[in-house]
């Protein structure tokens, strides 16, 4: 993305020169020129320049992102201007790569670069609906109440992740300690008993024969094992960060057993979270859809979503582009239906969302419920199964001695 100085004019007669990010002077005249203005020049000053620590996995952390926003809505509500708010931000941040972030940020406003066009420059930082809710915010002038209604979305959105996360953590544990248990069963305790076994001549059962062998090969090979694995770890990796790798990921956490249905409920929440926030900022409904998808972080979710604008813009109506993804749960399209309807979609949009929150926090506390005795049950059958197929035979010996 370029910057680019455009000499316009108004239908009122004032000409001025405005500072403008876009990919191309073409995009950028006719975008202007859709908002009535009348363009003489447009120059091009500079490519964009990344920030020095991009690129190095710098991230901004939610909460200091939402501390961010709450500080600058109370800034903007006390009547501070937006340049001096900035700059009052940027000087009391502590961290480094976010005060260059905001370094950047101000710069473009002196500049003449409209708030949103900034952040919208940075979308490895920023996601798009930060962007698109402060452009709504600029255009209707209601800059606090937009960032207002964000704050509570990205309050919300954050607290689902993080119970979600909480309640997944205790049984991703469990199984990484059962699963621990089992490779020293096979690798350690296992190999002990077959030079004890194989000074005796008698026969050994099937079962016990199948465990030793696979105790044998996965101690004989885990150098190989070991190389494989390093080896294709970061092709493995290039691929899952891929779009197709992602995809696939993605489709199978759907999958998961008792799990599955969370996910698809949270990336419904996402998606109508951020939508009934960007309409009710005055964000045009097409437009708001189409940012809406960006912000579900399912892929195998948001491909399917992606086409509901599309259809909207056709002219389908919000419930049937949504019903025509076999996503959504009846009820919800029947509330969609309704605020459409009643011109109250952004209420309904709302509501759906909290119905989707509660549906998450009833089916978690299921899966804590269920998950941990089903991961226990099946790891101590699976510990169980190797040990007797150890013993048994031992204690047969010991009969016939």
């Amino acid at each position: 993305m370029s910057e680019f100085v455009a000499r316009v004019g108004t239908a009122e007669g004032t000409v001025s020169e405005q500072r403008h990010r876009a990919s191309n002077a073409d995009s950028l005249k006719r975008d202007l020129e859709n908002r009535g203005l009348h363009v003489f020049s447009i120059r091009l000053v500079r490519a964009r320049m990344q920030l020095p620590l991009i690129g190095r996995r710098e991230r901004i952390a939610p909460l200091d992102f939402l501390t961010f926003n709450q500080q600058f809505a109370t800034l903007l509500r006390a009547g501070i201007p937006v340049l001096q708010s900035l700059e009052l931000l940027q000087r009391a941040q502590t961290k480094p790569f976010y005060r260059e972030v905001l370094a950047r940020v101000l710069e473009d406003v002196k500049s003449g670069v409209a708030l949103s066009e900034s952040f919208a420059a940075m979308p490895e930082l920023f996601p798009r609906l930060y962007s698109a809710s402060l452009l709504a915010g600029e255009r209707s002038g209601e800059l606090v109440s937009v960032l207002d209604r964000y704050i509570s979305h990205q309050q919300l959105m954050e607290g689902v992740r993080r119970r979600v996360t909480s309640a997944l953590t205790y049984p991703a544990v469990l199984l990484s300690l059962a699963f621990g248990l089992v490779v020293l069963l096979v690798t350690y305790v296992i190999p002990r008993f077959a030079g004890f076994y194989v000074e005796f001549s008698s026969d050994l059962p099937m079962l016990t024969q199948i465990v030793l062998d696979m105790s044998t090969f996965v101690r004989k090979q885990s150098p190989y094992i070991a190389a494989a694995a390093v080896v294709a770890f970061p092709f493995v990796r290039s691929w899952l960060r891929s779009d197709a790798g992602r995809v696939f990921r993605d489709r199978l956490k759907l999958r998961i057993p008792f799990v599955g249905q969370v996910f698809h409920l949270l990336a419904l929440s996402q998606f109508v979270r951020s939508l009934g926030t960007l309409v009710g900022g005055g964000t045009p409904l097409v437009n708001a859809i189409e940012v809406s998808t960006t912000t579900v972080t399912n892929r195998a979710m948001s491909v399917p979503m992606s086409r509901v604008a599309g259809r909207v813009r056709e002219g389908q109506a919000l419930w049937s582009s949504l019903d025509a993804t076999h996503l959504f749960p009846e009820l919800s399209i029947a509330m969609v239906q309704v605020g459409e309807a009643t011109g109250a979609l952004e209420e309904m949009l709302l509501n759906v969302s909290r119905f989707y929150d509660e549906s998450i926090e009833v089916r978690l506390s299921r899966v804590v419920t269920l998950i941990e005795p089903a991961v226990l049950v099946l790891m101590g059958g699976v510990i169980a199964f190797l040990l007797l197929s150890v013993y048994v035979p031992m204690f047969s010996l010991l009969q016939k001695t």
